[in-house]
């Protein structure tokens, strides 16, 4: 067997894999897992392919769905993203993220999202209708990532995230990993030799770590103990919670359009422990290095259950109740200015926008800033 077509087999076998294994999942251990904002993805470029581009994701919003990204860092990258999580909720997601080159040939990010709830009345057991004033939720993850392009065609990357969610007197902390790997080619060896790689393929295992558990003064309560008068304050201690992990893997393909005009086609298998499987197919279509205009749509068992188009499909994907706020489509795009930054340096300014659709709320909308220098 040639080189081609070894190559056209892994990607055959890839595809086979991710169908097979489709729309299976745990939906059994729905609501099991802690720490669920960790499957949030706050960053605006990636979020109008729904996370997609595990295989083709490069720079520092790549350490949320593949770490091994992060190493198409050419110098230094700074992302700011603002999220407006489920349009109504009034829930709202700031991310930042660095990433630097170094000289030793890899690359080190930092990124850093948090949450904001706003002011919730507070409530006890026994003052129910609230009057005690509010309080506001605190949920932050901190990520360090490194990458490094091992070779032309491979890079690997690592994540390890700071995971902190608090109350007023209650919090927990706990650790996640993630890993990735990513490998391109072409299907033609001119196009090899000129390092011109049309197909990418990647595979990423996400929020690996030990269970996470609450603790602090909110789990005291006053009891009697022993028939005594008075009262003594007792300690409850907290159930551990496993966090929400993931397999992911993916493939991209670019088609020249012209020459200054690209398509690239993305699929992606998203293997979860605590929910269903998912299916992505999108795409992303770029001018120059100017313009980009992407979507996607993830497809999972019962995604349809509250469309007209429900009725039509097999049982296999159609018979079931939708568990996902998301209804699967997702758009976006980016507006990108180049500059000079210095001597025979070229950097560049970018805005970005997504939107995700949801029932109930009114989607998902995200908004970031992007300078690579």
């Amino acid at each position: 067997m040639n080189t081609k077509m070894k190559k056209l087999s892994i990607l055959i076998c890839w595809l086979m894999l991710g169908f097979s294994l489709s729309f299976a999942g745990n939906p059994d251990r729905v609501g099991q897992a802690g720490a669920t904002q960790l499957l949030i993805n706050p960053w605006a470029r990636s979020s109008g392919v729904n996370g997609m581009n595990v295989a083709n994701a490069y720079g520092i919003e790549s350490a949320i769905n593949n770490p091994a990204g992060l190493a198409y860092t050419k110098k230094t990258e700074f992302v700011f993203s603002h999220t407006r999580w489920l349009s109504g909720s009034a829930i709202n997601i700031n991310s930042f993220g660095l990433s630097q080159a170094t000289r030793k040939g890899g690359v080190i990010g930092l990124s850093v999202m948090a949450f904001d709830f706003g002011e919730i009345e507070r409530t006890t057991e026994n003052n129910p209708d609230g009057g005690l004033g509010t309080f506001s939720p605190t949920f932050m993850n901190i990520g360090a990532s490194y990458a490094k392009q091992f070779t032309d065609q491979i890079n690997v990357g690592f994540t390890t995230r700071m995971i902190h969610e608090a109350i007023t007197d209650a919090s927990a902390t706990g650790l996640a990993f993630d890993a990735g790997v990513q490998y391109r080619t072409s299907f033609k060896k001119e196009e090899i030799e000129a390092e011109n790689y049309r197909l990418k393929i990647g595979v990423s295992l996400r929020n690996i770590g030990p269970a996470m558990r609450f603790s602090g003064d909110g789990l005291q309560q006053r009891a009697n103990l022993n028939g005594n008068a008075f009262s003594s304050a007792v300690s409850r201690v907290g159930s551990k919670y496993e966090l929400p992990s993931l397999l992911t893997m993916g493939v991209s393909y670019d088609f020249k359009l012209a020459e200054q005009h690209t398509l690239t086609a993305l699929g992606t298998f998203y293997s979860h422990t605590f929910s269903r499987d998912q299916l992505g197919l999108g795409f992303e279509y770029k001018f120059r290095e100017y313009f980009m205009l992407r979507s996607a749509y993830s497809f999972e068992k019962g995604i349809f259950s509250d469309m007209w188009i429900n009725d039509k499909l097999p049982m296999w994907i159609a018979d079931a109740e939708r568990i996902n706020v998301h209804t699967g489509l997702s758009m976006g795009c980016s507006f990108e200015i180049p500059f000079k930054s210095g001597k025979d340096q070229n950097s560049k300014f970018a805005v970005d926008y997504a939107y995700r659709t949801s029932n109930p709320f009114s989607g998902t909308h995200n908004i970031g800033l992007r300078i690579d220098l």
